[in-house]
């Protein structure tokens, strides 16, 4: 044999070797939203690992919780389904889950031990039927006031409001200082969520519950009156260009100097930290003024049933690397959020966080809505609140009785 037969064949042998270990990958389409720079160094985190351990991901991202969830179920529906999907906790997949489109991940969640490591309340909405369907990524605090330490500084603000009065005396300040108060993402669903802040500010977490269960007293109440009055009181210190506004282009303002506070989830300090900013410095983070509890909601990866024994086993995989420790504190210190297992060391988390694991541990914690009501009644709630938004000669009266209507009849 010849020192160039010997060669081919070590050559040939190589690349024989390298097409095998190519075939062994497991391949997964995964969909979501997360496309900002917080959002995207977070889910790199997930990529890295699941690849380092045989997977092989394919990105499928689209920006726009709302495009991403309609481009998903359009998929489903023509059965063509990515091999996974980021949703969130709650009541958003239960119709899949009924309809038997969703492969569950029982073996991987009982070996994971996640009943164990997961708070028992957000246990019970991962599945269905006795079956456990999502993986569960992280928990977001979703009533949080991000603010601009030097935009504080220039308008003479010295501390963080402890109340609605001092926010919109504070509000007066920035906007005699020629900056925008409210950095204002103007989308229905954004909307919404700065409301949530605002209601479980007046309610408690006991009361934003029984609103969202629609408890026609709670409804009727002194509080969630004042909510809207809050609420409605905004529109005078946003600017003009609000409208459409997307959420990460809104946090730009806070983080650039041109907008006091954004109410938005706590993604949102992905963006800080992407760009490079430091929390207690540059900006910092505070409940919405007057609250003793905090707005939660939670991703979670779904696994749609795609008849493929190889997408079986990449899912199976990809909801082991997510339940990972390590891999969820990793991935909550670039999002921004914190872990959902209660058995992670989270000392490394920074100061937002730490506050939005004792809330957590304290249980000074309210579901957001999309855990707790059906998609159909989030859908009414979050038209009407963007309705209002839009529609100043609406009285709280009318609010009132459409939101009852919403969560009882949606």
């Amino acid at each position: 044999m010849t020192r160039l037969t010997k060669a081919l064949l070590c050559c040939s042998a190589l690349l024989i070797a390298s097409s095998a270990h190519a075939d062994d990958k497991l391949p997964a389409e995964v969909m979501h939203s997360w496309t900002s720079g917080g959002e995207a160094a977070a889910v790199k985190v997930i990529v890295d690992a699941f690849n380092a351990r045989g997977g092989e991901w394919s990105d499928a991202s689209i920006a726009g919780f709302e495009s991403a969830n309609a481009a998903y179920t359009s998929r489903i529906l023509s059965g063509n389904p990515p091999t996974a999907r980021s949703v969130i906790f709650g009541l958003d997949q239960r119709e899949l889950m009924e309809q038997g489109l969703l492969n569950y991940v029982d073996a991987v969640a009982a070996a994971g031990k996640w009943s164990d490591a997961v708070p028992a309340n957000l246990y019970a909405t991962l599945g269905y039927d006795g079956h456990i369907y999502l993986a569960p990524i992280s928990m977001h605090g979703e009533s949080w006031m991000f603010y601009s330490k030097p935009v504080f500084e220039k308008a003479g603000i010295a501390a963080e409001p402890a109340s609605w009065d001092e926010f919109f005396a504070d509000m007066d300040k920035i906007k005699a200082a020629g900056l925008v108060p409210i950095a204002w993402g103007g989308q229905a669903w954004q909307e919404l969520k700065v409301f949530n802040a605002i209601l479980l500010s007046q309610l408690g977490v006991e009361g934003f519950g029984k609103a969202y269960a629609g408890d026609e007293a709670t409804i009727k109440s002194d509080g969630f009156k004042k909510t809207v009055e809050i609420f409605g009181k905004m529109r005078d210190y946003v600017d003009p260009s609000a409208a459409g506004r997307n959420w990460n282009d809104a946090t730009a303002m806070v983080i650039s100097g041109k907008a006091g506070v954004q109410f938005m989830g706590d993604w949102a300090k992905g963006e800080f930290i992407n760009a490079g900013k430091t929390l207690g410095t540059d900006y910092g983070c505070a409940l919405a003024p007057g609250s003793d509890g905090m707005v939660i909601i939670g991703d979670a990866m779904a696994f749609p049933k795609t008849g493929k024994a190889e997408q079986d086993k990449a899912q199976a995989l990809l909801a082991e690397v997510i339940m990972d420790p390590k891999i969820q504190v990793e991935f909550a210190k670039k999002k921004g959020s914190f872990p959902v297992r209660k058995d992670v060391d989270t000392s490394s988390l920074d100061a937002c966080a730490q506050k939005g694991v004792a809330m957590l541990a304290a249980g000074k914690v309210a579901p957001e809505h999309a855990i707790i009501i059906s998609p159909a009644k989030g859908g009414a709630v979050t038209d009407l609140i963007g309705e209002f938004w839009a529609n100043p000669a609406m009285t709280g009266d009318e609010v009132v009785e459409k939101f009852a209507a919403a969560v009882t009849e949606g």
